[in-house]
């Protein structure tokens, strides 16, 4: 994580664990952590475009392959297997 926040709190003489850690909750709260956190949890990162070109380049030839095996009556398209069970 290149943009780390630290969040530090020190107990008082007569403080309790439970308000300590509502001090630090509060804390945390008030720097956007929990929301930055949570954000970045299911974080994907982008694709380049030359990547996301050679796979479009790909997937192209597939289809075309596939198309002409059904022209030539070598695929039958109604036998493509459906998802899921039955």
């Amino acid at each position: 994580m290149t943009n780390a926040t630290r969040v530090e709190v020190r107990r008082g003489k007569n403080e309790s664990a439970a308000s300590l850690i509502r001090r630090f909750s509060r804390r945390a709260q008030g720097l956007n952590l929990v929301r930055m956190m949570r954000k970045k949890r299911y974080y994907i990162r982008q694709k380049s475009k030359n990547v996301d070109h050679m796979r479009a380049l790909v997937s192209g030839e597939r289809k075309r392959e596939y198309n002409e095996q059904v022209k030539l009556g070598k695929i039958d398209p109604m036998a493509r297997r459906t998802k899921g069970r039955k």
